[in-house]
């Protein structure tokens, strides 16, 4: 009984400052979800409308739009992410020349403030001043202009996240890769497995904790992006890389609607969730079916 009071003792700090800078808030937003709450509107004070935010939402093409493009980003990224980063793991941990330079040289984005990246990049991608336009048009004939073509902003973008948070993702592995227990991979090379299959087979199932970890990082990380994008490409040209979390500080900040900002939150937060979960779901299932 001691025990268990003092071990409530120790947590309890922890647990109230997650009370009041997540509990609460998340309260806050979703009572301010049920209410029309615009300051520049002629009434400016909360009016109550039930549902009525949510049920804008599902015809929002504006909303629809930034959720797609959410998603896209975070496959796209979250894919890259994983690959490169499982590669250069394994890279890393081999008796490879410079080993030490490449790692402390791909360790530096994480140093960078998301913020100061976009403004790199920015100064990167400037028509006239920045190398990549410059080298694009001199080597490949490429005219590289962010605020005309969508597809080239949308991939600079994904480059550009690809770019800051790989580092991040082959940490993380090479800390699971290098805690890997040796007798089942010494006794699959002994039985002549592939070391393919014994990649996939084993290297993998028992790196499973590790890279389910990762993916949850790196997706909630990716669902609610917004500094980077906002300092590269103000979610232009128009609205093509305009994602979830742009969308929803544009609705917020500029426009005052909080009612509506607090609802598309929610169902960020809602979204978020559920893939999580889906993930956890598909990852634990396939453990079962390999066992």
């Amino acid at each position: 009984m001691r025990n268990s009071t003092t071990g409530w003792l120790l947590i309890a700090p922890t647990l109230f400052i997650l009370f009041i800078t997540g509990f609460v808030p998340f309260i806050y937003v979703l009572v301010v979800s049920f209410f029309d709450w615009n300051t520049f509107a002629q009434n400016p004070e909360p009016t109550f409308t039930g549902a009525d935010n949510f049920r804008e939402l599902v015809f929002d093409k504006a909303f629809l739009k930034s959720i797609w493009l959410t998603l896209k980003f975070t496959a796209f990224v979250l894919i890259s992410q994983l690959v490169i980063g499982l590669f250069l793991a394994r890279m890393l941990l081999r008796n490879v020349p410079l080993k030490g330079l490449f790692r402390t040289i791909h360790t530096l984005p994480l140093m960078i403030a998301p913020i100061a990246v976009g403004a790199t990049w920015r100064l990167l991608t400037v028509p006239g001043l920045g190398p990549i336009p410059h080298y694009l048009k001199s080597w490949f004939g490429i005219d590289y202009i962010l605020s005309r073509f969508p597809d080239q902003a949308f991939a600079t973008v994904v480059i550009m996240d690809i770019w800051h948070w790989t580092p991040l993702v082959t940490l993380t592995l090479m800390a699971g890769l290098s805690n890997l227990p040796e007798e089942p991979l010494e006794q699959a090379r002994i039985d002549g497995a592939s070391e393919w299959r014994i990649f996939w087979d084993i290297t993998l199932a028992f790196l499973k904790p590790v890279l389910l970890t990762t993916i949850f990082i790196r997706l909630m990380d990716a669902l609610r992006t917004v500094d980077e994008v906002w300092m590269l490409t103000g979610g232009g040209p128009g609205a093509e890389t305009r994602f979830i979390g742009l969308h929803i500080w544009r609705v917020v900040f500029p426009k005052t609607d909080y009612g509506y900002g607090s609802a598309m939150s929610l169902i960020t937060l809602y979204l978020t969730i559920v893939m999580c979960w889906l993930l956890y779901v598909a990852m634990t299932g396939m453990k079962e079916n390999k066992a």
